[in-house]
């Protein structure tokens, strides 16, 4: 804000010298008048004592008139080259009490209506964020400052779905709702974190909220994977591939999560077929799939910091996909450390395993409330490759969660 003040400043003395130098000029211009009256008191003195001598009859006529000329020459003389008198002269005081008030209306003004808030606001949004904590604070800053900003809201619910935080998302998203309006993209994001806010308990408020989103726009995405997501949920898997294969027609051809899609369409073909597929795979054509072992430990400054009986939530996550975790297991800190392994057997949604995406990162968090979706400490893995039938990785629950 140094900057800010300093060209403040600076504009604060421009306007200052507008006033300031019209006074000092003004007292050279009021020397000069001043010296211009002596010489004609002068001038008026030597007439009036040549008058009298004349008088006296110790000068002509001659030497009068003699006289006279020397002194209108000598005050022509003294006076050459000054400036016409003033008609009219502001005075001291009036600029003075002007050079005060300025800085003062100035500050007020400003302050009423000036914008020192988002001055400071746009200095930070300067700065990247260095943690994912810290991007989430300045949008959380940003939404406090302008909370009519449709754009701040939006980009909140989306870091919070990314942080698992599917309540404080669909929050977030109502505002941007009421805010911009009920725009097909708007309504799919807020149906999706209210989904997996309830737990992944369907509602005829998502139903009411997919319905208008797709009514006005059929090739909405959100809103085609979360039909998607439901149906299958519900054993509807006629239906679940309908959306599925809808949602793939309209994704970009380099779009990453067409494969896991894929596969969630295969795999609802064959309960379609009445075909039951497991890890192990199909009977002739068995796959074990994909399988993490996972080494969990607890930092000791973070031991100090929680109770034996806190929840140690354990998941996987698709780097490019939805935010939903794909599995997950549950532990205590009294647990720890342990080595677990996260298969597809373990998978969130049937429809989306870990051996259906590319890459993985592995979370551990530390939920005193019990709650899945927030806690107080975390530990977060490198993106994982899941080409392999086994990988395994060590991870560390080693910093605090932002609230």
């Amino acid at each position: 804000m140094i900057e800010f003040w300093i060209a403040a400043g600076a504009l604060l003395l421009v306007a200052l010298a507008f006033l300031l130098v019209p006074i000092l000029h003004g007292r050279r211009a009021q020397a000069e008048e001043d010296r211009t009256a002596l010489n004609v008191a002068l001038y008026e003195e030597r007439l009036a004592e040549l008058v009298a001598q004349h008088a006296a009859g110790t000068l002509s006529d001659e030497q009068l008139d003699a006289g006279r000329a020397d002194a209108a020459r000598e005050l022509l003389e003294d006076t050459e080259g000054s400036d016409k008198p003033r008609i009219a002269k502001l005075g001291r005081s009036v600029p003075l009490i002007a050079a005060v008030l300025v800085p003062l209306v100035g500050y007020g003004l400003y302050a009423y209506w000036g914008a020192i808030d988002k001055v400071q606001m746009a200095r930070q949004f300067s700065e990247q964020p260095r943690t994912v904590e810290e991007m989430t604070a300045h949008l959380e800053q940003a939404v406090q400052e302008q909370p009519e900003s449709a754009e701040a809201w939006y980009f909140l619910g989306r870091t919070y779905m990314n942080q698992e935080r599917p309540g404080d998302a669909a929050k977030a998203f109502a505002r941007v709702v009421e805010i911009a309006g009920r725009q097909p993209e708007l309504l799919g994001q807020w149906a999706q974190a209210l989904y997996f806010a309830r737990d992944r308990q369907w509602s005829e408020q998502l139903q009411a909220l997919t319905d208008e989103a797709l009514q006005s726009d059929p090739q909405e995405l959100t809103s085609l994977g979360l039909l998607g997501i439901a149906a299958y949920e519900e054993s509807r898997y006629q239906d679940a591939v309908r959306y599925w294969e809808q949602l793939v027609a309209a994704l970009p051809e380099e779009d990453p999560s067409r494969e896991a899609i894929r596969g969630g369409i295969e795999r609802a073909r064959q309960q379609i077929n009445g075909e039951t597929a497991t890890e192990q795979g199909q009977a002739g054509n068995d796959t074990v799939g994909t399988t993490l072992q996972i080494q969990v430990a607890l930092d000791p400054k973070v031991a100090e910091s929680v109770s034996q009986q806190d929840t140690v939530f354990v998941f996987a996550r698709a780097v490019s996909g939805p935010p939903v975790p794909l599995a997950a297991k549950r532990l205590t800190v009294a647990d720890l450390p342990a080595t677990i392994t996260l298969g597809d057997a373990d998978a969130m949604v049937p429809s989306l395993k870990i051996s259906s995406v590319e890459q993985v990162t592995v979370m551990a968090r530390v939920s005193s409330s019990g709650d899945a979706t927030k806690g107080e400490w975390m530990g977060q893995s490198e993106a994982l490759d899941t080409a392999g039938e086994h990988s395994s990785v060590r991870l560390v629950i080693d910093r605090a969660e932002a609230p």
